[in-house]
């Protein structure tokens, strides 16, 4: 297996197109998955002196069919480099973890997690990689825990939004394109911050145009839940605020968080520089 790295938005795209087989096998998450994530781009873009996409492929022995492992990451400049994966930040439905390093087995995870190191390791000043909303278990935090020490993980607890509509009485559900897009506007008057409305109306436009999202809205007009769905998987996603909506206990989440760079590592034996 080889590693390389891809840098800007076309590529990282045509890396996430490319690695549809493998997050199809893994079972990953709407909000893994290319359409999502190359919404996650268009957001970006849109941003003055946004952040460089960047994708590190591990690609199958001689090069040819899906890769095996993928991370995609923006990297945010500044004194200090921040690192994060494409798609942190974004409002996504809670209770499951939403991201997914896509590994293939084992051994793709360990080359997968040399790379992402391997392409910080290469900055000439101080970075701070921090990954969020992954699973239990991921195997590419693992070895990259056990590469860094240093590492710092934690996990918290997520809450699940419950679609309770049924309950209040008559309820609209639509999966419609056209009228999702005539009746979601005057739901997302409610949402407080605009960067909440701006990615909720663009990933629920796109998403809804492939069948992945429904819009359940009371007859009186007072409540509005957004859920992506992917065949039997309904996970709700954004509710009207101060709704009043009922939660549960979801899946644990773990987060990575991990610093390097700066004159010092330069001559660390890491760095392969004396």
């Amino acid at each position: 297996m080889t590693t390389r790295v891809v840098t800007g938005r076309a590529g990282v795209v045509r890396e996430l197109r490319a690695a549809g087989p493998l997050l199809a096998a893994l079972r990953a998450p709407v909000t893994a998955r290319a359409p999502w994530l190359t919404a996650a781009l268009a957001l970006d873009d849109a941003r003055l002196a946004g952040p460089r996409p960047v994708a590190v492929v591990v690609d199958p022995p001689g090069g040819a069919g899906a890769p095996r492992a993928l991370a995609t990451l923006v990297l945010r400049g500044g004194p200090r480099l921040a690192a994060t994966l494409l798609g942190d930040g974004l409002p996504v439905p809670a209770g499951a973890a939403p991201a997914r390093l896509p590994a293939r087995d084992d051994d793709a995870a360990e080359q997968l997690a040399s790379g992402v190191l391997g392409l910080l390791d290469r900055v000439r000043r101080p970075w701070t990689l921090r990954l969020t909303g992954l699973p239990l278990g991921d195997p590419t935090l693992r070895a990259i825990g056990r590469r860094r020490p240093e590492a710092a993980f934690a996990n918290a607890r997520s809450a699940r939004l419950v679609d309770d509509l049924d309950d209040a009485g008559g309820v609209h559900r639509t999966r419609d394109p056209a009228e999702l897009d005539r009746r979601l506007p005057p739901l997302l008057a409610h949402e407080p911050d605009r960067r909440t409305r701006t990615a909720l109306r663009v990933t629920a436009r796109l998403h809804a145009a492939i069948g992945q999202v429904e819009l359940a809205t009371t007859v009186d007009g007072d409540r509005g839940l957004l859920s992506l769905v992917d065949g039997a998987d309904r996970r709700p996603w954004w509710g009207t605020p101060h709704a009043g909506w009922r939660t549960e206990m979801g899946a644990p989440l773990v987060s990575l968080t991990l610093s390097g760079g700066g004159p010092a590592a330069l001559l660390s034996p890491r760095s392969g520089r004396r």
